[in-house]
């Protein structure tokens, strides 16, 4: 289980396993502590939802406070419901217009920089290599998740920075739950294909009506990346169960605002995590 923290006044979840990890920063942020109102209240961190442009700016201001960060090492790309995966280098400049960060993951070995997703029900998924120091934020909607955005994420890594498996360590935030997520017809053939797709699909009680563990997909997604089972932590939070702590799009009918979770490399300190391997600038 997720323990919920709080810094001055904004509260957050963090995952027990990422937070062995001495040279991360992370949460999983709820929506409470900003300076929001109405269907936005409090910490909305999307200008794109209709909430006055001052109070979200309030927000930021007040997240990167807690956190003793500045705002501008905080990065927001455009997420587009695809799978597109943004690879930010060491060192340099990562990008030009605002207009061509249209991405749903984001991964990075780079330090002081936290890379974030906003979320109102679809899953953030956090990705870390422990031995590497690399790191990845994964926005997986249900047409991500379809499309293996998780798993297409961890192949990346393997790819490009030579992870392994057994050293990933994944968290699964806050989402909408297998209880509140109706699907249709369309959206569960979309998921067929998938192995063992019966695990997280499920028959609804309406005629062409389907129930969606958007969470169960991505983990299994995982699994099948070659992670262990004891590497991946759960949430088991549904934001639409759960509209007093997180913002839910379905829930609220379609106006609500934006939570951020937001994932950092700040130091080169050790993490200290056994796995079961081991033991046998830009605000938009």
């Amino acid at each position: 289980m997720f323990s919920l923290g709080k810094k001055k006044p904004i509260e957050y979840l963090q995952s027990p396993l990422l937070s062995n990890c001495d040279f991360l920063e992370h949460a999983f942020c709820t929506r409470r502590g900003g300076a929001s109102q109405d269907e936005y209240k409090s910490l909305n961190m999307s200008f794109r939802e209709g909430d006055e442009e001052f109070r979200v700016l309030q927000n930021w201001d007040r997240l990167a406070t807690a956190f003793a960060m500045q705002v501008e090492q905080f990065l927001v790309v455009n997420q587009v419901h695809g799978d597109a995966i943004f690879v930010i280098k060491p060192h340099g400049s990562y990008f030009s217009t605002r207009e061509e960060l249209n991405y749903d993951a984001i991964v990075t070995s780079r330090t002081n920089l936290a890379i974030c997703i906003k979320t109102a029900d679809c899953v953030p998924v956090f990705i870390v290599d422990k031995v590497k120091k690399v790191i990845a934020v994964v926005h997986a909607g249900w047409k991500g998740s379809a499309l293996g955005i998780s798993a297409k994420v961890i192949r990346l890594m393997q790819k490009q920075y030579g992870c392994l498996p057994q050293d990933i360590l994944v968290a699964i935030g806050p989402s909408i739950g297998h209880c509140c997520y109706e699907v249709d017809q369309v959206t569960a053939e979309a998921f067929r294909k998938q192995n063992n797709s019966d695990l997280f699909l499920k028959q609804g009680k309406k005629k062409n009506k389907w129930m969606l563990d958007l969470p169960e997909a991505n983990r299994r997604q995982i699994l099948e990346a070659g992670v262990p089972e004891n590497n991946i932590e759960v949430a088991g939070y549904c934001t639409t169960c759960n509209q007093d702590m997180f913002f839910s799009h379905r829930g609220s009918g379609g106006i609500t605002g934006r939570q951020v979770n937001f994932m950092m490399i700040k130091s080169d300190n050790p993490c200290r995590v056994l796995t079961l391997h081991n033991e046998s600038k830009s605000l938009q």
